[in-house]
């Protein structure tokens, strides 16, 4: 029966080609460009070191890790032999095998990296001391790790990168607060290389010991069946409502996103079915696919994974991730809700209606036929809230995806679909560790230099110490560097150099950290440079302009969540806050995001004036902020605008 409804359900609408999907990541998506060689041996090499890059991690985790330096040299060496072989120096390579110079960088990279392991014993009595054969790893590792992050995540990060590079090599020539002292390449050497300050720093850690691991767990989600269980399920559960298929996108982006930490691999997954489908009911294919890059991009701020950004901000917060989980479910929670009152709204103001019950699959169906893959997602966040380790989180999950999956033929993973998902595991992590050992050289410059502290110092100058000003500034830095770089890079950029500043100026750490990685993330629904918008306009056939506008307009009331954390902390359950409070955080903050929904649509039982729109708008955004004269003032405006709209509703009914 369930295979019936489920074949029902495959004749509604039919998907983008596989192929088109894939051009659209590779125009879009700069992590996703990875070469189609058809060389055999390359594609042994890969997967053999892949393989091994996957044993080491499982085996660590499992039974140890080695000591920081050793277990992040290593894992940086699979990583740099994989980038050159896996990403082309261009785009239009990408149909070509690795060149004679991509396997020498590939070598290159490795061994300069393996030197920490070879010559550990001399690398630990040097005392943090470098000689000429570590300068000359240095060296080389340095250029290639800029080159890497280039191919696989983003030419911005890396010419951020050589900037700060250079700064620390030439600040003595720049102006006034800028100028600093000049380093030698011993000293830049001994403090980026022999130390785990550097390219060896927290950032590398992280991913080393726990980001592996969960993307990991996520392709062996994907390769159980996930997806079908993920699409069945949004069916199942929203595909009747008003305007169902919109909702589908929703709740199937939210949960693959929360998984797969990529905004654009996230649009293509669900979007080649959601977009046709959005389309097929009556919206237009601009709003199909901002409705599909909004709720992709979202997907980053949902836990477990958080686009990896979770695992990193624990680390330098030195806070427990299970915290960090914590405070991400509201304004996660929030930001969901704004989108859907976002798509009812329009469907009723359209009229369109939800899917037939008849092509619907049936939720008791789905959930006993591919239900219990939920359970590696309850045994990670169970063990997380039980305060084990991360990286036994993360191990003992992918443990669980392997059990579980063996309950049903339907879902079970042979041993060759195992390594497949090790191999393809490991070559979704390349582009992330490449960018964490590239923003090690921020880090590390910031903290020799000092020039995170300049900088911060000058943003409040800049602000006059007024906090809203300041935050503004922070949004708009931290919007412009998303636009270029991934959620990770542009986390640890504005943490070096706007969180002082918020910190200063009395948030709580928790919510200084929140902030610019939101604003971060919405860069990929914010024009003029909108990948996520962008990559689904590509799967429904519009405009990127148009997606773009759409996508953003859309996230308007998501936009305001950030501020609504920093003026109150209790949203995040920022320690010395009461339930309470939190409890009227969020409510008030939720009518507000929806009566802002309200005025962004122009309905909420029939089309709203210009005075209308005017008052939820302006209501709902003192609502979402906290204070009770703000919620005071919001609520009399929402108030008054509903009335209007229900009065004049009863007169066109009586009409």
């Amino acid at each position: 029966m369930y295979e019936q409804d489920h074949a029902k359900q495959d004749k509604m609408v039919e998907e983008i080609p596989e192929s088109i999907g894939e051009e659209v990541l590779r125009n879009f998506s700069q992590e996703d460009n990875i070469r189609d060689s058809k060389s055999k041996v390359v594609t042994i090499a890969v997967s053999a070191v892949a393989l091994a890059c996957a044993a080491f991690h499982l085996y660590t985790s499992g039974f140890g890790l080695l000591e920081s330096m050793k277990q992040r040299a290593i894992h940086l060496a699979f990583m740099m032999f994989l980038v050159f072989l896996l990403y082309p120096a261009r785009k239009k390579d990408a149909k070509k095998g690795p060149s004679p110079l991509d396997i020498l960088f590939a070598l290159a990279g490795s061994l300069s990296a393996l030197m920490v392991v070879i010559f550990y014993d001399n690398f630990i009595m040097s005392f943090g001391i470098s000689d000429g054969k570590f300068q000359i790893a240095f060296i080389v590792l340095t250029l290639l790790i800029l080159e890497a992050t280039r191919r696989c995540v983003a030419k911005e990060l890396s010419l951020i990168a050589a900037f700060f590079l250079l700064y620390a090599v030439f600040g003595n020539y720049f102006p006034g607060v800028f100028r600093v002292t000049s380093f030698s390449l011993q000293r830049l050497t001994d403090h980026l290389y022999m130390i785990p300050e550097g390219i060896f720093g927290t950032c590398l850690g992280t991913a080393s010991n726990y980001i592996i691991l969960f993307v990991i767990f996520g392709t062996f989600l994907e390769a159980s069946g996930m997806g079908i269980l993920i699409r069945d399920f949004a069916i199942a559960l929203t595909g009747q409502a008003v305007g169902g298929p919109a909702k589908i996108s929703i709740v199937s982006s939210a949960i693959f996103g929360s998984v797969s930490g990529s905004a654009a691999a996230n649009v293509v997954t669900t979007g080649s079915f959601t977009i046709p489908l959005m389309k097929k009911t009556g919206y237009s294919p601009s709003f199909a696919a901002a409705v599909e890059a909004a709720a992709s991009t979202g997907g980053q701020i949902v836990p477990p994974v958080m686009g990896t950004a979770a695992f990193l901000m624990a680390d330098i917060l030195g806070v427990d991730y299970g915290k960090i989980l914590v405070a991400a479910i509201l304004p996660a929670l929030l930001y969901y809700i704004s989108l859907f009152a976002m798509v009812h709204l329009r469907a009723k103001k359209i009229g369109l209606h939800g899917i037939p019950k008849e092509d619907c699959p049936d939720l008791k169906k789905v959930l006993l036929e591919r239900g219990h893959m939920f359970f590696p997602f309850i045994i990670v966040i169970a063990m997380i809230c039980m305060r084990f380790s991360p990286i036994y989180a993360g191990f003992y999950g992918i443990l669980s995806v392997i059990l579980f999956s063996s309950l049903r033929k339907s879902t079970r993973m042979t041993p060759r679909m195992i390594l497949e998902a090790c191999i393809n595991g490991v070559k979704k992590a390349v582009n992330v560790s490449v960018a964490c050992a590239c923003v090690g050289f921020v880090v590390g410059v910031s903290v020799l230099t000092g020039i995170g502290t300049i900088l911060s110092n000058y943003m409040l100058v800049l602000s006059g110490g007024n906090l809203l000003l300041l935050c503004l500034i922070i949004a708009g830095v931290s919007i412009f560097l998303g636009m270029g770089l991934p959620a990770t890079g542009v986390y640890i950029v504005t943490v070096t150099v706007c969180v002082p500043a918020l910190i200063r100026l009395g948030v709580p750490p928790l919510a200084a950290h929140m902030f610019p990685f939101y604003y971060g993330i919405y860069a990929s629904i914010t024009p003029p440079v909108c990948i996520g918008s962008y990559a689904a306009a590509g799967l429904a056939g519009c405009s990127p302009q148009e997606a773009g506008y759409a996508g953003f307009k859309i996230a308007i009331p998501g936009l305001l969540i950030p501020m609504i954390f920093i003026i109150s902390p209790a949203l995040l359950f920022a320690d010395g806050t009461t339930f309470i409070q939190t409890t009227h955080t969020f409510f008030t903050a939720l009518l507000g995001v929806v009566s802002m929904s309200c005025a962004i649509e122009g309905w909420l039982v029939t089309a709203a004036s210009g005075v209308e729109k005017i008052l939820f708008f302006f209501g709902g955004a003192c609502m979402a902020l906290p204070g009770l004269l703000t919620d005071g003032i919001g609520l009399l405006c929402v108030a008054a605008a509903a009335v209007l709209q229900f009065l004049k509703y009863h007169k066109k009914k009586l009409a």
